[in-house]
C-alpha cells in the first residue's frame, strides 16, 4: 500500500543546486516541519553546502539533537557533522524582541532607539502583538539573506495555528504600522510647535478622549509617545515586508509544504499549495510526514479479523462440548510414540485420575494463551491495515486534487529523534521516499 503520486520529489537535486538558496518548510502545526528543517538542512551541509536553519520552534529538543545546548538569536555552528564534503551547518532559533529590538537599533539614533526599547507599548508589541512572530522571521530571514555568508537558509515557519498566517501576518503588522491610526496619532509629532498642539488640542481632542476611555489614559500616552519615537521608522516596515515578500517569490527560493497523512493537515496543506500558487510562489513539492506501512500487506484487515475471530470460536465450541482438553492433544491426532524409541515412556495415567485431569487442564491453557494471542495479533493488524487504508484515501485525495504537486514521504519512525543520527535517518527517509 505505497503511494503512488502523479509526480515524487526529490529532495537531493534541490539540495544540491546552488541556485537554491532559501528553502521554507511550512504547514500546520505538529506535523514534523522543525525536524524536516533540521534533517534538510543537515543533509545539505553534508552535501558540500554551507547552512542555517532558522527555526521558530522554543523546544529544546531541537537544540538537543544537533548537540547545542541552547538556540538563540545568533547562528551557532552543529558540531558532529560530516565536513568531508567541505559543508558547515549551523542552526539558531528566532527572538522575536531582540529582532525587533535589532530593526529599532538599525533605524533610529541612539537617544531615539533608547526612548523606543525603554517605552511600555513598544515592550508589549515586540513581545506578543499578532503577527509579531511571523514578521520577525521573515525580518531575520531578509537579515541572513542580505549577509550573503550561507549557501542556503532553511527556514521552519512558526507554529501557527493557521498555516496561511506565515504569508499574511507580515503585510497586517507592517499595514498596523503604516496604517491611518498610526499616521494621526504620529501627525502632531510631525507638525510639531504651536501648529502641532493646536492641531492635538482641536483635532484630536474627541478621538483622544474617547480612545483614552477605551484604553486607559497612561496607555494612551505611551502609545503617542512610542509613535513619536518612532516616525522615522514606520515607512520602512512595510518596505521591508514588501521586500521579504519579493524574495519569497524569488527563483532561488523553493516551498516545502509539511503535512502528515490525515485530513485535517492535507486539508490545510492543500488550502496552503492553493495560496502559494496565487501568489506566485514557487512550491517544490509536498513531504508526507510519519506515513505507516506494513510487511503483511497481503493480508487484509478483513481476512485478519475473520481469522480471529475463528480463533475465538473454536475455542468456546471446544470448551462448550467439554473437549478442551482434548484439542491440539496428541490422542485427538493420534500417538506420538516413536516404535524405534529406546527410552520407553512412562505410562500414561488412568483416565479419570487427578494426574490425567492435571495434563489435560495444562494442555488446554496453554492452547487457549496462544490462539488468544495469536487473535490479538491478527487484531492488531486489522487495525494497522484500516490505518494504511485511511492513510491512502486521504492521500489519493489531496494527490487527485493537486496532481502537479511533487510527493515524497517520510516512513513513520518507531520514536522521537534526539540526535544528529536520527536526523540522518529522516533524511535518508525523505530523499528515499522519492
Amino acid at each position: 500500500m505505497s503511494l503512488d503520486p502523479v509526480r515524487l520529489l526529490d529532495v537531493d537535486p534541490l539540495l544540491d543546486d546552488p541556485k537554491t538558496r532559501i528553502v521554507v518548510c511550512c504547514g500546520a502545526g505538529g506535523v514534523g516541519k522543525t525536524t524536516t528543517a533540521a534533517a534538510l538542512g543537515l543533509r545539505a551541509a553534508e552535501r558540500g553546502r554551507k547552512v542555517v536553519v532558522l527555526t521558530i520552534d522554543p523546544a529544546r529538543r531541537l537544540a538537543q539533537s544537533m548537540g547545542i545546548d541552547a538556540l538563540d538569536n545568533t547562528p551557532r555552528r552543529v558540531k558532529g557533522v560530516d565536513d568531508s564534503a567541505n559543508g558547515e551547518l549551523h542552526a539558531m532559533m528566532l527572538d522575536m524582541k531582540r529582532t525587533f529590538d535589532e530593526i529599532v537599533e538599525a533605524h533610529a539614533d541612539p537617544e531615539r532607539a533608547a526612548a523606543i526599547l525603554n517605552n511600555p507599548f513598544y515592550q508589549s508589541l515586540s513581545a506578543g502583538f499578532a503577527g509579531t512572530q511571523e514578521y520577525m522571521a521573515m525580518e531575520k530571514l531578509g537579515q541572513l539573506r542580505a549577509r550573503d555568508e550561507w549557501d542556503l537558509i532553511v527556514v521552519d515557519t512558526p507554529p501557527s495555528r493557521s498555516a496561511l498566517d506565515f504569508l499574511d501576518a507580515p503585510k497586517r503588522l507592517g499595514s498596523f504600522l503604516d496604517g491611518r491610526l498610526i499616521r494621526l496619532l504620529t501627525a502632531p509629532a510631525k507638525l510639531g510647535g504651536r501648529a502641532g498642539m493646536k492641531f492635538l488640542n482641536v483635532g484630536m481632542s474627541m478621538m483622544t478622549g474617547t480612545l483614552g476611555k477605551l484604553l486607559g489614559g497612561q496607555l494612551l500616552k505611551d502609545v503617542q509617545t512610542f509613535v513619536s519615537a518612532m516616525d522615522t521608522t514606520f515607512g520602512g516596515f512595510r518596505t521591508r515586508a514588501d521586500a521579504t515578500y519579493k524574495l519569497l517569490q524569488a527563483p532561488g527560493t523553493a516551498f516545502l509544504v509539511v503535512a502528515a497523512p490525515e485530513r485535517d493537515a492535507l486539508r490545510e496543506a492543500a488550502y496552503f499549495v492553493e495560496r502559494l500558487a496565487a501568489e506566485d510562489m514557487p512550491l517544490a513539492g509536498l513531504v508526507l510526514n510519519r506515513v505507516h506501512s506494513s510487511g503483511a500487506a497481503q493480508l487484509s484487515a478483513e481476512r485478519a479479523l475473520a481469522a480471529a475471530e475463528n480463533l475465538a470460536e473454536a475455542r468456546i465450541v471446544d470448551q462448550e462440548g467439554g473437549k478442551a482438553g482434548l484439542r491440539n492433544s496428541p490422542d485427538t491426532y493420534g500417538s506420538s510414540e516413536s516404535p524405534d524409541s529406546a527410552v520407553p515412556e512412562a505410562p500414561a495415567p488412568d483416565a479419570g485420575s487427578p494426574a490425567a485431569d492435571r495434563i489435560d487442564a495444562e494442555g488446554a491453557g496453554t492452547a487457549r494463551t496462544v490462539d488468544h494471542l495469536t487473535a490479538g495479533l491478527l487484531r492488531l493488524h486489522a487495525e494497522r491495515m484500516r490505518l494504511l487504508f485511511r492513510e491512502q484515501r486521504t492521500r489519493d485525495r489531496f494527490t487527485s486534487l493537486h496532481p502537479e504537486v511533487a510527493v515524497a514521504e517520510v516512513a513513520a519512525l518507531p520514536g522521537d529523534v534526539h540526535d544528529l543520527a536520527g536526523l540522518r535517518d529522516i533524511g535518508d527517509r525523505l530523499a528515499a521516499g522519492a
